[in-house]
């Protein structure tokens, strides 16, 4: 097994904050990723097949088994690797969940990517 990759986009300030936050709760229980920021670095993306404005929309996460993980999925693969997150991310996986937190998600990283879009951010 390999640590998780994840792709972010630091360009949009909410996203950059989120990373942030989960960055310090994984280092906290020593758990170590490593942290692509596509914005600064967007040649990484070739590692999975993504186009930018994918990633600037979705987070993307590849786990520790290899498989690409996108939006709610990669917050979950993140989740699970921290104790305290360890029953969210559980919870993410039963099926009515997993449906209404990826709607969820998808609804709310459209709109964020369009303000970010609007804002000039790229």
């Amino acid at each position: 097994m390999s640590k998780p990759r994840v792709y972010y986009n630091s360009a949009c300030p909410v996203c950059n904050a989120g990373i942030g936050a989960e960055r310090r709760r994984m280092e906290a229980c020593n758990v170590d990723a490593e942290w692509i920021d596509i914005h600064r670095d967007p040649a990484r993306l070739q590692e999975i097949g993504a186009s930018q404005e994918f990633v600037r929309e979705r987070l993307h996460v590849v786990d520790d088994t290899g498989a690409v993980r996108v939006g709610a999925e990669a917050i979950g693969a993140l989740w699970s690797q921290t104790p305290q997150m360890r029953p969210l991310a559980k919870l993410l996986r039963t099926p009515v969940i997993r449906a209404l937190a990826r709607s969820a998600y998808n609804v709310f990283a459209a709109g964020l990517y369009r303000w970010n879009r609007w804002r000039g951010r790229w």
